[in-house]
């Protein structure tokens, strides 16, 4: 079986607002981090690379010690602070872009950003240097709880945004706030997705749905000694228990709301 650490970060800031901090890294533990995964030999791949070379039939192979690195939502902190330290490393990464959100989304801006966001320039000039760019959705929504319509919406006008900015194919995306549902997943692929990005917190395998790859977080709370440990597979459900405790819970709240909506006809 084929395993691969699938890290998730956010904002990279010394100075998060209060909605990101949960989820922020200062810049100085993430050079601390990708130090750490240069000089213990892993390989990097962006996602879209790591699916490919999952694909037996094109020749490709997976690395040895393979590991994917991911940013959600397209902050502007990612082209700043990030995007020189993957360069310093040579590490390329995915950014899964919001693009009702972006800086100058303009007429398309939608939904509420929680912080400076990337510019469509910004994420041009980082797709120039190997950074994958991936979808996010449009306006940052529990595609879960959207009906047919709006969610088809949300995952069409993302990638057709992305792709017509950004000038290149967009092939892999993550859920907002990592929750989708088998309804959800089939419109992933109708909308022309081949692999997209939940959160679970377990280290990701072959084995896994290509359409609900597991992540690892990355978060302020997160000491080097834990990212050492997660990424190397050691106790990764230790590591993760009140993550994951709360994710099984809420996923019960979801499918109770949604169930309810269903009978109410509001989905």
């Amino acid at each position: 079986m084929i395993r691969v650490p699938i890290l998730m970060y956010h904002s990279v800031t010394d100075s998060p607002n209060d909605e990101t901090k949960p989820h922020s890294v200062r810049p100085s533990d993430l050079a601390e981090q990708l130090a750490y995964l240069s000089e213990s030999g892993f390989t990097p791949l962006t996602l879209g690379d790591l699916v490919a070379s999952l694909n037996k039939n094109n020749g490709r192979s997976v690395p040895e010690k393979p590991i994917v690195v991911t940013f959600d939502d397209g902050y502007a902190d990612f082209h700043g602070h990030a995007l020189p330290l993957l360069e310093r490393y040579n590490f390329p990464a995915t950014v899964f872009l919001t693009s009702g959100w972006v800086a100058d989304a303009g007429a398309d801006a939608a939904g509420r950003p929680l912080d400076d966001m990337l510019s469509w320039g910004q994420a041009r000039e980082a797709a120039q240097t190997g950074i994958e760019i991936g979808g996010h959705s449009h306006s940052h929504p529990q595609l879960d709880q959207l009906r047919l319509e709006e969610l088809r919406q949300e995952l069409r006008k993302n990638k057709g945004l992305l792709e017509e900015k950004i000038g290149a194919p967009v092939a892999t995306m993550a859920y907002p706030y990592g929750y989708s549902s088998a309804r959800v997943r089939r419109e992933v692929r109708k909308a022309g997705y081949f692999a997209a990005c939940a959160v679970s917190n377990t280290i990701a395998a072959d084995r896994h749905d290509m359409l609900a790859i597991p992540r690892l977080t990355v978060g302020k709370g997160t000491t080097i000694n834990m990212f050492k440990r997660a990424v190397e597979g050691n106790a990764v459900p230790l590591i993760y228990l009140r993550e994951r405790i709360l994710t099984k819970g809420y996923a019960v709240v979801r499918r109770t709301r949604y169930g309810l909506q269903r009978v109410r006809g509001n989905v």
